[in-house]
């Protein structure tokens, strides 16, 4: 945790454990853990473990390679695609497999960044995008792109417009955020991407949809974006995972060199028994979308009402913000102490972006939080 202006400062992550829970043994309760940090990990489910498992036991083999073993690992790594271009919403083509959003992220920008150089040197972005956004952003500064970082409002919001405002015919790239991992604000990317293209119909638009994915409901071929980055381990799937959607026809620059797979977007030997568990874990995930949504949902709106109710709490997150991520500020109360205090309680609290490891959230200096 970490205070600025002497408001401490509390990412919690909603998820349905709940503290104690009635044994069927004379009617006692039991302590149970309560974890409220899957916006910065979750646990991996038994469906992904197990399919890992079957493909590093039974499907090991060089998914390049030409002989059955080859092909086997080939046709699985397929079959996984299928499954999360099915959940994206996209076809299987539009899906290249990477590390993880960092990766992604990173492909986006700077991939489309310089295949777009010639048309022009802005970059819009916002102030309180993932820092893996924010530092590649930085990084093409250097290399003399201009970059705009578009704050929110003080309530955390961002409208569309004022992000289309940022958006000139020398505009090469928008990107951002589905689901803000630090407030939860939810950005309307529909909207967004009809009015960043009146202005400009040849910009790109990135979108992180991190904390979106299988979460939210939506289809990434109707948000009129050209890139969205997915992570694997904020869905109970493993870490080291994750894959972007490019939709045909959009072209950008890989970052990595020397061979010829995912469409030499991103060469190396693919990590199928990662890439079969994140599709498990997606598939499943999927499935329970809607029910762990309404669940979740309610445990976000009685914590909101208690914590209202004591002295000294601020909520930080908008009221119509994601109900898996929760922000909120307490006064008098050091950070560490607070965290630790918790956890002696089977309580398990963030204090902000994992990402950041301590440092002061540029999200809520974005805000105009002192």
């Amino acid at each position: 945790m970490f205070e600025l202006g002497g408001h401490l400062v509390y990412n919690v992550f909603v998820y349905d454990t709940l503290f104690w829970q009635k044994s069927g043994i004379g009617g006692n309760y039991f302590f149970m853990e309560c974890y409220l940090d899957n916006g910065a990990t979750t646990a991996v489910s038994p469906s992904a473990v197990a399919a890992a498992k079957r493909a590093m036991e039974e499907v090991w083999g060089n998914p390049s390679s030409l002989h059955r073993r080859g092909i086997d690992a080939f046709l699985l790594l397929q079959q996984c695609r299928e499954t999360v271009a099915g959940v994206l919403g996209c076809d299987r083509e539009e899906v290249t497999f990477t590390s993880g959003a960092t990766e992604s992220n990173n492909l986006a920008l700077f991939g489309a960044a310089r295949a777009k150089k010639r048309r022009g040197n802005r970059i819009v972005t916002t102030a309180f995008e993932h820092s893996s956004v924010i530092a590649a952003a930085g990084k093409l500064e250097t290399e003399g792109f201009e970059v705009i970082f578009v704050p929110p409002e003080p309530d955390g919001t961002l409208p569309a417009e004022k992000i289309a405002q940022a958006v000139d015919e020398n505009t090469i790239l928008v990107s951002t955020m589905l689901v803000n991992n630090e407030l939860g604000t939810v950005l309307d990317i529909p909207k967004i991407g009809r009015l960043i293209r009146r202005k400009n119909k040849e910009v790109l638009f990135h979108c992180d949809g991190v904390q979106a994915f299988c979460k939210i409901p939506f289809k990434v071929s109707r948000l009129g974006v050209d890139l969205m980055s997915v992570s694997a381990h904020k869905i109970h799937g493993p870490k080291g995972v994750g894959a972007l959607y490019v939709k045909k026809g959009v072209r950008i620059q890989p970052l990595l060199y020397g061979g010829a797979q995912e469409k030499k977007l991103r060469p190396g030997t693919e990590g199928v028994p990662m890439i079969a568990a994140f599709a498990a874990a997606a598939q499943e995930s999927a499935q329970k979308m809607l029910p762990s949504q309404e669940k979740v949902a309610e445990l976000n709106r009685v914590l909101r009402e208690r914590l209202a109710a004591l002295d000294g709490v601020v909520l930080n997150s908008p009221a119509d913000a994601s109900p898996y991520i929760l922000n909120l500020s307490v006064l008098g109360i050091r950070s560490e102490i607070m965290l630790h205090a918790l956890e002696e309680q089977g309580i398990y609290v963030s204090s902000g972006s994992a990402c950041a490891k301590g440092e002061p959230s540029h999200v809520l200096s974005a805000m105009g939080m002192e």
